[in-house]
Formats: C-alpha cells, sequence, structure tokens
C-alpha cells in the first residue's frame, strides 16, 4: 500500500455501501460518493479534524525526517 506524507486514500467499507476516505492530515470521513469524498480530501485543510486512533483528542502531526547526508565526491558509484 502507497504511504508517504501527503497520501489520501479512500477505501470501501465491507458490509455497507460506504466509502471512508483518509486525509494525509490523519482526518477521516465517510461518505456515499466517491465524488463528495475526493471534493473533502482536497478541500484539505478545511473541515479536517486529525483523531488519534482511539478517537480521543487530535493527534500532533508527524514529525519530518532529516534529510540524510550526502555521500562524499570520493564514494564510489556502483555500475
Amino acid at each position: 500500500m502507497l504511504r508517504g506524507s501527503n497520501v489520501m486514500r479512500i477505501v470501501w467499507l465491507p458490509g455497507s455501501d460506504l466509502l471512508e476516505g483518509e486525509c494525509h492530515c490523519g482526518a477521516r470521513h465517510v461518505a456515499e460518493e466517491p465524488a463528495a469524498l475526493w471534493e473533502w480530501l482536497l478541500a484539505h485543510p478545511e473541515g479536517h479534524r486529525a483523531v488519534n486512533p482511539h478517537g480521543h483528542r487530535p493527534v500532533d502531526p508527524p514529525a519530518t525526517a532529516a534529510p540524510l547526508p550526502a555521500a562524499p565526491e570520493s564514494a564510489p558509484v556502483p555500475v
């Protein structure tokens, strides 16, 4: 499954006619129509509030990873 800091997804909720959209901020929204979910996703941050998996309080945004240092110029390059 695709992962990353800007991934948005829509999944079908088995046993129903509902779809669940998940924004890259962690907010989730349920709707019947895919177009409605895409409108909600693309309206970020309007109407979005990320919650933890138990639904209690907002989660902290994910920490951004520090970039890796570049290899020294003398490092061999595999062919």
